[in-house]
């Protein structure tokens, strides 16, 4: 590689309020309004926090931080749980389709990500195929946990997901862990932000205790899978985990042992976990190799440019440095070489073709 890359592996895109579709505001699914300042959904708003949440707008701020590429993952509001089959098959299909658009009209800037809903396994196995086969998409996005047809809540790594899986590891893809929906499901008012700011780490560490019981990072080699936000409970709570397994293996008969998912090859954690005590647990957990840098990118909770916090994107592992938990060359390869190695494994042809269009860009100044 001529040049250090810097690819963001953990990014988000709003569309422009005319892109979306008018069924989607009629049934208070989700639209932006046309003043550009909030996302909705029916009894429920967001501000819009910066302008990067638009095309035109995040292509600006990625040249302004030298941002050579970046993943972009699927909307958080756009899981479909709790949505009639038709409705939530039409608004997959929109959000599938719009990242589709991104990545194919700036292929040198953008990996996309798609959404299924595992609740209709039939049907998300239909979408996979359509947005790998036909869309050329390659980064399968899915929930901590869902809601099943008839309204339980469940894991991503329920066993009924396992044809999920088995199509991911054929296809080679890379799969995007992330919470969200806690309130929906954990009995607690949503006050202080506290899904946010807890229960969306826990989500986490639910889903790759899950993950690891069932030992899927080896049944399903071809797949990939990267948790959101660090997976940061699941780092503290691993020695937890290991004791529990060890001493009620009772209640664990058929599964595997946690420490066999340590550092897996197969299992990636992005950075975004805010402080530096909290990413050399990560690395010293699961080596420096298995992490990848992660900005979640506009959102106040992501690595922005900020005052109060004298921030600006990847400054964490520039701290890092300065402390010795990482050497140079592991900055770089969290910021690209691991990024690569999720979203590509053992795909070496697609990895250089994206390198080859990342490099064709003129280098900014």
């Amino acid at each position: 590689m001529s040049r250090k890359l810097r690819i963001n592996g953990h990014s988000h895109l709003l569309p422009y309020p005319e892109e979306i579709p008018e069924f989607m505001q009629n049934k208070g699914i989700f639209w932006v309004d046309k003043d550009r300042k909030f996302m909705l959904q029916k009894n429920w708003s967001r501000p819009v926090t910066d302008s990067s949440f638009f095309l035109h707008e995040k292509l600006a701020w990625m040249e302004r931080f030298n941002i050579d590429h970046a993943v972009v993952l699927n909307l958080s509001q756009l899981y479909g749980n709790g949505l009639r089959l038709e409705e939530m098959k039409q608004a997959l299909r929109f959000q599938n389709d719009f990242n589709a658009r991104v990545q194919q009209d700036n292929p040198s800037k953008f990996t996309c990500g798609f959404v299924v809903h595992p609740g209709y396994i039939r049907g998300a196995l239909w979408e996979v195929e359509r947005c790998v086969k036909e869309l050329g998409l390659r980064l399968l996005c899915l929930p901590t946990h869902y809601m099943d047809t008839i309204g339980t809540w469940r894991c991503i790594f329920d066993e009924e997901n396992e044809p999920l899986f088995e199509l991911a590891s054929e296809l080679n893809l890379a799969v995007e862990i992330h919470p969200y929906d806690g309130e929906k499901f954990i009995l607690l008012e949503n006050t202080s932000w506290r899904f946010h700011l807890i229960w969306m780490l826990a989500q986490c560490a639910d889903a790759y205790h899950f993950l690891t019981l069932n030992g899927y990072q080896d049944k399903y080699p071809g797949m990939r899978t990267c948790f959101a936000h660090g997976g940061q409970l699941a780092q503290i709570n691993l020695g937890r985990r290991i004791q529990g397994f060890d001493g009620r293996p009772d209640l664990f008969e058929g599964k595997h042992h946690p420490r066999k998912a340590v550092g897996h090859p197969n299992i990636f954690f992005d950075t975004l976990v805010h402080d530096t005590g909290s990413l050399k647990l990560l690395i010293e957990n699961q080596t420096s190799k298995q992490v990848l840098i992660g900005l979640d990118d506009p959102y106040p909770l992501g690595e922005m440019e900020s005052i109060p916090q004298s921030s600006y994107p990847g400054k964490i592992l520039d701290l890092a440095i300065e402390r010795d938990i990482i050497t140079g060359q592991e900055r770089d390869e969290i910021w690209s070489d691991n990024v690569l190695q999720w979203l590509y494994g053992d795909d070496e042809k697609g990895r250089q073709e994206l390198i080859d269009r990342i490099l064709k860009e003129p280098i900014s100044t």
